[in-house]
Formats: structure tokens, sequence, C-alpha cells
């Protein structure tokens, strides 16, 4: 599993190895470098993350202060893990562990105050602008928004969305964590604007999950890693931010397969639209369902 990594782009124009008698394609050398990537660093990795981001959540019922200091161990362990990594991979392993680092100090909720917005927005950013600027040339991330032609399975997987969010929502709300839809926050009674202000808030956070989530976490782990590794460490990362945010009772278990799925899609159409467009629909069906606990009488044009 930890030994068919995605060869890096252009790290160099050539390298020299002294293994072979001339010169090396740096995408070959980075593969001979990474076949021996170890799994501890993103064991440790993965551990502070579920421990860490989502600290204010009780995560496998542990103690708030064990979870604070085993989180953090894991974290020095990480850290430390990086120094003994050849360069090039400890940058995307430091660039993407820094990434989560800003995540985890950043209040990461659902409210839509204005000084709320703000500095989340900016973190938001921050960590989709960063990666880019610290990997430099040859950074594994792509921001390839459109497929060169169509694909029958991307489009059917596409449409596939819309049966399965709504099915989705209707047990993980209706029925398992009902509850869970009042983690967002809405006036007692319908109020235009603040729906509105949900509508485009949640949306706007769906967009940068799949450019956060699928097009840096996994890419920098793709990088690194085979890809069921990949994936599998991509879907921790995005179930552990979005627990925190709000998807509470069962949904970690929701946001992980959404994410495994989104995933291997964007593993297989290397382009940013099928995903992004997979969770536009399933925020649809979340705002509805959201909107239905409040006022299950209301009718909009956004939600019928």
């Amino acid at each position: 599993m930890f030994l068919a990594p995605k060869p890096f782009n252009n790290l160099y124009p050539c390298c020299f190895c002294p293994l072979f008698p001339g010169p090396l394609p740096c995408y070959a050398l980075s593969l001979v470098i990474t076949r021996r990537t170890s799994p501890l660093p993103l064991i440790l990795l993965l551990t502070a993350t579920v421990l860490l981001i989502p600290l204010r959540r009780n995560v496998l019922f542990i103690p708030a202060e064990l979870q604070l200091y085993t989180g953090y161990l894991a974290a020095l362990g990480f850290v430390l893990t990086c120094f003994r990594e050849p360069k090039e991979r400890a940058r995307i392993f430091g660039t993407l562990g820094l990434m989560l680092a800003l995540l985890a100090l950043a209040p990461v909720n659902t409210g839509l105050g204005p000084a709320h917005v703000l500095t989340l927005g900016a973190v938001f950013v921050a960590v989709l602008v960063l990666p880019p600027l610290l990997l430099g040339p040859g950074s594994p991330l792509s921001f390839k928004w459109l497929p060169d032609k169509l694909d029958r399975v991307d489009i059917l997987y596409t449409l596939s969305a819309v049966p399965l969010a709504w099915g989705g929502f209707a047990l993980y709300f209706g029925v398992l964590s009902p509850q869970t839809p009042f983690n967002w926050s809405l006036p007692p009674e319908p109020d235009g604007d603040a729906l509105f202000s949900l509508f485009m808030g949640i949306n706007a956070v769906g967009i940068w999950d799949e450019l956060f989530f699928i097009n840096v976490c996994f890419a920098c782990l793709r990088a690194l890693y085979g890809f069921r590794t990949a994936n599998l460490g991509q879907a921790v990362i995005y179930a552990s931010v979005l627990y925190d945010m709000a998807f509470t009772g069962w949904g970690p278990v929701f946001i992980y397969v959404l994410a495994l799925t989104q995933g291997f899609m964007y593993e297989r159409s290397k382009v940013l639209i099928y995903v992004v467009i997979v969770h536009l629909i399933v925020d649809y069906f979340l705002f509805q369902a959201i909107v239905g606990a409040y006022y299950p009488q209301l009718e909009v044009w956004w939600h019928p």
C-alpha cells in the first residue's frame, strides 16, 4: 500500500543520483525516494488531526485532557519524524501539517456573524493560497477544473449524488441524529436574509471543502503514498474538520464515505468540476434539511 506514490511534477529539470550512471529525470528520482515513504508520519499527523481539530468535541469518549495531551504528543512526534524525511518529502508533510495547525486554531463553526466570517474566511483562504507558495515549482497541487472530454462514468457519478444526498440526509438528520440540523443557527421565525446567508455560506464552504481536502490534502498525500493510503488519509482529515464544524452524531461516518468517493472521482478524472458539482448537490439537500428542521411548513424558492 505504501509502495506506489504518485511522482512529483518537475521538481527539478533533472537530477543526479549515485545509484544511476547519468542524469535522472526528477520525477524518477522522486519516485525512487518516495518508494520507502514510512506510514509513521501519516499516522501521527492523522492522530493529531482527529484529536486536536475537533478539540471542543468529545472524540471517541476520550476525556478532554487526555485528548489534548495525546494530540500534542502526536503532533510533536509528527514534527520529529519530518526531520528524518528527505527534503522534498518533508516539505510536503510540513506544508500539510502547517495548514492543519491553522485550522486547529481557527473558529471552525457555523456562525454567520461578520467578524466570524472574516476570521474564518481569512484562514480558509490562507490554507488554499499558502501550499502552492510553500511547495514552489513542481508542486503536486493542480487547479484543473474542466476535463479534456466528457466521460459517462463521471457524469453518472455526478447525477447519482441527487438520490444519494436526499436519502443520506433523510437517514442522518431524520433518523440517526435529529438534533444535528440545529448546529446551524436560524431565527425562530423565517427570515429571508438569514436563509439567504445560510444558503450562500453552506455553498461557499462546500466549494472550499473540495479545494482544500481534495486539491490540497489528497494531492499532497497522493504525492507521498499510493492511492488507497492517500484517499483513506484525506477522508480522515475531511471528516475531522467537518465534525468540528457541525456534523456531529453520525456525521463523521457519512462525511467519511463522501470523502472516499470524492477522492476516488478526483483520482479518476483529475479535474475539480465533478467533485465540486457533487458537493453543491449535497449542500442543497443539506440546506433543505436544515430549513425543514427549523420551519417544517416553509415554502420558498430554494426550499420547496
